[in-house]
This record gives C-alpha cells, sequence and structure tokens, in this order.
C-alpha cells in the first residue's frame, strides 16, 4: 500500500491588520500577496506567500473571543530564511523585540511576538 506524502500547503491565523502584519511577512520573508477580500465566513482574509504555501491573515467582525490564548493551542509559527541577522534588522525595524537567541540543530534561531501576541521563530540552516 503507497503512503501519502503531504506539505503544508497553508495556515489560517487570525490577527488584528492583516494589512500591517503582510507588509512584515512581505519584507521579512520576500512573499507576495496571493489574494485578498472578504472571508466566506464574515471578516477580512489576505494570502501571503508563495506559489505554493501561504499564510492566511485573518481579520474577524467580532473580536476574538473563547477559551484559546497563547500557546493554546498554536505555540508558534516557524519561518525558515536564508539570512538571520537581516530578519532580525526587519523584526527590530518593525518594532518587535527579538528574544530566546539560540544556536542548536538544525539551525541558529529566534523569537519575537507580534502584535496580536503571536509567537514567530525565526531560523536559519546556513
Amino acid at each position: 500500500m503507497t503512503k501519502p506524502t503531504a506539505r503544508l500547503e497553508h495556515v489560517n491565523i487570525r490577527v488584528s491588520d492583516p494589512d500591517r502584519t503582510a507588509a512584515f511577512l512581505a519584507r521579512l520573508c520576500g512573499w507576495h500577496e496571493r489574494w485578498r477580500g472578504p472571508s466566506a465566513l464574515g471578516g477580512w482574509t489576505i494570502h501571503l506567500g508563495a506559489e505554493t504555501d501561504y499564510i492566511a491573515l485573518y481579520q474577524g467582525d467580532e473580536p476574538l473571543s473563547g477559551p484559546f490564548s497563547k500557546g493554546q493551542p498554536l505555540q508558534h509559527i516557524g519561518l525558515l530564511v536564508d539570512d538571520l541577522d537581516a530578519a532580525e534588522r526587519v523584526a527590530i525595524e518593525a518594532g518587535l523585540v527579538p528574544f530566546n537567541h539560540a544556536d542548536y540543530e538544525p539551525g541558529r534561531r529566534f523569537y519575537v511576538f507580534d502584535w496580536d501576541g503571536i509567537e514567530w521563530e525565526l531560523v536559519s540552516y546556513s
């Protein structure tokens, strides 16, 4: 029996300002906007990424409520970058504070919280 294979196609996250987060990620990752418009369930979405994968940045019509907070269930989103020092400069210029710098397999890394409390891990294998 053949085992299926898969790759991550997209992640959908809720943010307070899709344009701000899209501008940051475009500068940080070199991604482009694939689509923007009203969400089928209300609110607004921007799809930002590459040709075969992206992050959907969703802003709902209603404020976020419920039992979820940072780490429940999302711990962080990891992004592989080719130049970690340049990525850190972009994060600082965006007003974010890098922390937890580390160097262990498979590469160097640091973390930042964005304006919505989403934790991003930036890692470089080079």
